[in-house]
């Protein structure tokens, strides 16, 4: 976690009184997802609640007895954005239709801290040949959506599913072409989503194609087909995240494993405890979050919706949260 007494950053210490909606959400709902990661956290304050969540405690008493909500900042405002799980329509082999392949990750490209860019990757055949795809799919920009989402599932021609999970990225930073386009000129901010990007991109191959190419970032896959069909993806914690429970956070300020509570304003105000479970490369900062809205188009096009602000706050084991903001105590 970020170092508190950085003069960048800032903990103090709230009561649950000071959670707008505390009381009105489902405790119980939150409570499960929490305990489905809570058995992987190694620290001792944290495997001392994990231990008493096994009790069958009342889920809303287990909050406010054993934890403090912690609100963390570093000077930047609150962003929160959505996340969601995409269908591709794909084959196990190339066809004349599916012709873009999903990779698995090249083993030497664990080896260093930069690989070839997303463009050199693409436009040579450095992966090609290799015994590197998982899968092939139809549509080039549902595969860059797909690269930003980080996991996925694939439907193949005969009903047959593949899940693909996060397998390692290229090392280069991830660049926003929706901020690119805003810098073009060509939308405002306000009218940048996931489909208006997707229709511009489809409406312009050529300069579509290069905008792709303005991201470097390339993600690579693993299939994950282990994962059962009514469970969400594998977050960062390895587990299945849930719609509107699992939240990706910036583990630089916020643990894996944390409930969080959500505190978002603008349009469809939510006031919600979810688990920190996932991590994203545009996910940086203490009051930076993306929101899991689940599978499918439908999901998709919620979480494409979302770009609100608010706060958030880390809810911590009492002596961790006294330890990390002592002021708040004077």
């Amino acid at each position: 976690m970020a170092d508190p007494l950085s003069h960048d950053v800032h903990a103090e210490v709230l009561t649950f009184d000071d959670l707008d909606g505390w009381a009105a959400d489902d405790h119980a709902a939150a409570f499960e997802v929490f305990r489905s990661t809570c058995g992987d956290m190694d620290d001792p304050d944290w495997r001392a609640v994990c231990a008493f969540a096994t009790s069958n405690p009342d889920p809303r008493h287990f909050f406010e007895l054993l934890f403090r909500p912690v609100l963390i900042t570093d000077g930047d405002d609150g962003l929160f954005t959505g996340y969601f799980e995409p269908e591709l329509s794909g084959s196990r082999y190339p066809t004349g239709t599916y012709r873009y392949p999903v990779y698995a990750m090249p083993p030497e490209a664990r080896d260093v801290d930069q690989w070839y860019s997303r463009r050199e990757l693409l436009e040579t055949d450095k992966l090609a040949g290799r015994g590197l795809e998982i899968a092939w799919v139809d549509d080039p920009v549902e595969l860059f959506f797909l690269q930003i989402q980080g996991s996925g599932r694939i439907t193949l021609p005969d009903g047959g599913k593949v899940r693909v999970g996060y397998g390692g990225a290229n090392g280069h930073p991830y660049r926003s072409i929706g901020a690119e386009l805003v810098r073009r000129g060509v939308f405002q901010p306000h009218q940048v989503s996931a489909t208006v990007i997707r229709n511009w991109v489809r409406k312009n191959p050529a300069a579509g194609k290069e905008l792709l190419f303005h991201n470097p970032s390339y993600v690579f896959f693993r299939e994950v087909s282990r994962v059962p069909a009514d469970k969400g993806p594998l977050g960062a914690m390895n587990r299945s995240v849930t719609p509107l429970r699992s939240v990706a956070v910036d583990p630089a300020f916020i643990p894996l494993g944390a409930p969080v509570w959500i505190e978002k304003d603008g349009a469809g105000p939510m006031r919600r405890l979810m688990i920190a479970q996932d991590t994203g490369s545009a996910i940086k900062g203490a009051q930076r979050a993306d929101v899991f809205f689940g599978t499918g188009d439908a999901a998709g096009r919620a979480a494409g919706q979302l770009k609100d602000p608010g706060r958030m706050l880390v809810l911590l084991p009492i002596q961790r949260a006294w330890a990390m903001a002592p002021e708040s105590g004077l």
